[in-house]
């Protein structure tokens, strides 16, 4: 099956085509996109790729209805309509992305993947807020999760890379990018994760902050005379790495700027670690001990200095890195040091190869991976 997959983000439009075998054999990144109606770049892609026997687009919040991957229709694109709210910045482009791809490709079946479909096993203990039972029954509050695509296949190539079966291991699966998450998976089923009802929720991220005292946000709104708006603004786009250290947050900035010598910048690196450290060992609590940390995501596969801080920090887990390995770490590898109780392992993101799998299970294509 030749396949198209569509993954909109909040400003760019990334589609890759692969063939019957998974490999990729094309793929460009709009940015800019404009969304619904912005049809030329989808169509010059589309005239180059060669043909697509199906569809299989990203979107990032299935809401409370959607706990698997589903064949787009207009019952489904009513419902996502329906909960955009959720996710006001991605699931908007999302359902344009997959109007774009039903004007330009009439009749080619098409399925939405999930990002938050990977931790709908999460136990009600994991899932459920201290809030009133009302609240949380009358709107669907829950901790939702996030990455899932990324953190199946990173999960699924982890244990290869040790050679070991997901089924058996205790994992701590690390995406980080410009956002981040983790997930604590057992026997290949997530059982916790950092971000909650929205991807504001966790790890300190690029220009999100992760978890803030909601107290402290109310003092905010109710005595510090801002503005709803311009918080939610901050909190979306000028908190996290770029709010402490006055860069653009891009890890790589920051890095540098600790190596110049800014104050700043060594203090948002500090927080960034901490925070990362913490949440890892507190995955911990859920699987129960550590078999194998994933690491995946832009800084996740690039930042040879983050994997070996994270590990530095956390040697009572078992972590230990091979220092050679870690700095010379390209693709998919094994940086554990020899005799390392717990294993570590880089995983370039692939999120398209676990939209493939799940297009070809929905699609019921007999050779969908085991």
């Amino acid at each position: 099956m030749r396949l198209l997959v569509v993954n909109a983000g909040s400003s760019s439009l990334k589609l890759t085509r692969l063939d019957g075998e998974g490999t990729v054999t094309a793929a460009g990144t709009v940015e800019r996109w404009q969304g619904e109606g912005h049809l030329r770049p989808l169509e010059e892609f589309l005239a180059g790729c060669g043909p697509v026997d199906a569809v299989g687009h990203r979107v990032v919040h299935g809401g409370p209805r959607h706990t698997g991957p589903a064949l787009v229709d207009p019952v489904l694109v009513a419902g996502l309509y329906a909960t955009s709210h959720l996710a006001p910045l991605h699931n908007p482009r999302a359902l344009a992305g997959i109007r774009a791809v039903e004007e330009l490709l009439p009749g080619v079946p098409a399925v939405a993947c999930f990002d938050t479909t990977f931790h709908t096993t999460l136990p009600p203990a994991a899932r459920t807020y201290a809030l009133p039972r009302e609240w949380n029954r009358r709107f669907d509050l829950r901790r939702y999760g996030f990455h899932g695509l990324s953190h199946a296949h990173a999960v699924r190539r982890g244990a290869e890379l040790v050679g070991a079966d997901p089924a058996r291991l205790r994992v701590v699966s690390a995406h980080l990018g410009a956002g981040a998450s983790l997930a604590a998976v057992v026997g290949g089923v997530s059982v916790d994760t950092t971000m909650g009802f929205t991807p504001l929720a966790g790890l300190v991220m690029n220009t999100r902050p992760g978890t803030v005292d909601p107290g402290l946000l109310l003092w905010l709104l109710e005595h510090g005379g801002e503005p709803r708006a311009e918080v939610a603004d901050v909190l979306e786009r000028h908190a996290g790495l770029k709010g402490l250290s006055g860069t653009s947050g891009d890890l790589r900035d920051v890095l540098a700027g600790r190596e110049a010598g800014d104050p700043d910048c060594a203090l948002a690196y500090d927080v960034y670690l901490h925070r990362l450290a913490r949440e890892v060992a507190a995955m911990t609590a859920a699987t129960g001990g550590l078999d194998l940390l994933v690491l995946t995501g832009g800084v996740g596969e690039r930042a040879w200095q983050v994997r070996a801080d994270l590990a530095a920090r956390l040697p009572h887990l078992g972590l230990a890195l091979d220092g050679a390995a870690n700095r010379q770490a390209t693709g998919d590898a094994d940086v554990s040091a020899p005799g390392a109780a717990a294993r570590t392992v880089v995983v370039t993101a692939r999120e398209d190869l676990e939209v493939r799998r799940q297009v070809l299970e929905v699609l019921g294509a007999a050779d969908v991976p085991a």
